[in-house]
């Protein structure tokens, strides 16, 4: 079947659970589409969520938003999967490989089939495992098939740090890379805060960060999750936020730097799987993955976190 050209004022989002809402609502409140297509397995579910929105239109913005099906979404500019299995208590993102790949598969037939031809944003979990299952089941180019990745943990550590610096966390610059889970790593190389750099900062500041409370800001970050698991269920508005920020960059054309989860060719040393790296996201999805630099320490981690993921990927057995 012929690809259709993509409206990039019209998304859909495939999951209509805590996740899926939740950036529905998300989309609503930023105005960067004018129609929003809502799919799960669960119709009335979709349809409730999408009642439910468009009762807030009039204080939002301009939105048509629909309880449809995979018909309605072959012409979508982007194209959201939250659909599947939930991480519990006790449970890591890896535990959910099996039936969320099973899940995805199906989805990926669906949209394939109708000539899907917009940018595909993975977020279910685990989703490094899940965005390199989607390039390889859809064939789309790599550029296309794209995760949300670190860029919610990386939201973490800046906020995080910027409470412990005093500073506003939007001026802080740093980096999640690698797995988003368990294996992930922070890049202390060349974070900043506007331009200066930690050392700098706590220096001019009259603070002082060390080692050891930088670790125990990063394994705040790791196990953030789980702690907001073990809490209230569920993880839904930072990943829903976080999303948002994806979406504007492919709608706006941004050329924006974000860590996404993108399957590698190469970069860092690395292929056939895929893991969060920063890059560049415009309108077509991934633009260019940037190798920057890192440290000794930090690029065995990333290698231990890719060695993980490709043994993730090797059961798959696609």
């Amino acid at each position: 079947m012929s690809v259709i050209h993509p409206n990039f004022r019209k998304a859909a989002i495939i999951g209509c659970g805590f996740v899926g809402s939740s950036i529905a609502f998300r989309f609503l409140q930023q105005g960067l589409f004018s129609h929003l297509v809502l799919i799960d397995s669960n119709r009335e579910k979709a349809e409730g969520e999408a009642f439910d929105l468009s009762d807030g239109v009039p204080y939002g913005s301009a939105m048509e938003i629909i309880a449809g099906s995979y018909d309605d979404a072959a012409d979508c500019g982007l194209a959201v999967i939250t659909a599947g299995v939930n991480q519990r208590p006790g449970q890591t993102r890896l535990d959910l490989i099996g039936k969320n790949t099973a899940i995805l598969e199906s989805v990926l037939r669906e949209l394939t089939a109708r000539g899907f031809g917009g940018v595909l944003l993975i977020v279910s979990n685990p989703v490094d495992v899940l965005t390199y299952a989607a390039r390889r089941l859809s064939g789309y180019p790599r550029q296309r098939v794209i995760g949300s990745g670190t860029v919610l943990d990386t939201a973490r550590l800046k906020q995080l740090l910027g409470e412990e610096l005093g500073v506003d966390s939007r001026n802080v610059h740093t980096f999640i890379i690698g797995e988003h889970g368990d294996s992930e790593l922070p890049v202390w190389t060349g974070a900043n805060v506007s331009g200066l750099n930690l050392d700098d900062f706590c220096r001019l500041r009259g603070k002082e960060l060390s080692a050891e409370r930088m670790q125990r800001l990063y394994l705040s970050v790791r196990d953030s999750a789980a702690e907001i698991i073990r809490r209230k269920g569920a993880t839904y508005y930072g990943i829903a936020m976080a999303v948002g920020r994806i979406a504007e960059c492919v709608v706006r054309d941004e050329h924006a730097v974000l860590p996404i989860s993108v399957s590698l060719e190469g970069e860092y040393g690395l292929d056939g799987l895929a893991l969060s790296v920063p890059a560049m996201v415009g309108r077509n999805g991934l633009e260019t993955v940037l190798e920057i630099p890192l440290s000794q320490s930090e690029r065995a981690a990333l290698d231990a976190s890719a060695r993980r993921m490709a043994q993730a990927i090797a059961g798959l057995g696609i």
